[in-house]
């Protein structure tokens, strides 16, 4: 029987970033609560279910820098995002 997955390891971080959706505009504050090698759960000032599928997110407010994430899951206010 294989091994079940095991989920990567999560830091718990509470560290500010910003998300930019497609073309690298409308820089949005966001929290950044923990993170892992694959993902990471944020919270947003506004209803995350308005995040589009694949947005950018950095530490810096610079949108050249950051990683593209899959948003992969949303709660109210929170999302779960994979790093692709």
């Amino acid at each position: 029987m294989p091994q079940p997955k095991k989920r990567a390891s999560r830091k718990l971080l509470s560290q500010h970033a910003w998300i930019t959706l497609a073309g690298g505009f409308a820089a949005r504050h966001c929290l950044v609560e923990d993170i892992s090698a694959s993902g990471a759960r944020i919270t947003l000032d506004e209803d995350a279910s308005q995040l589009p599928g694949v947005i950018r997110m950095a530490f810096a407010r610079d949108a050249r820098t950051g990683r593209s994430c899959q948003v992969v899951w949303r709660r109210g206010k929170s999302a779960g995002v994979k790093f692709l």
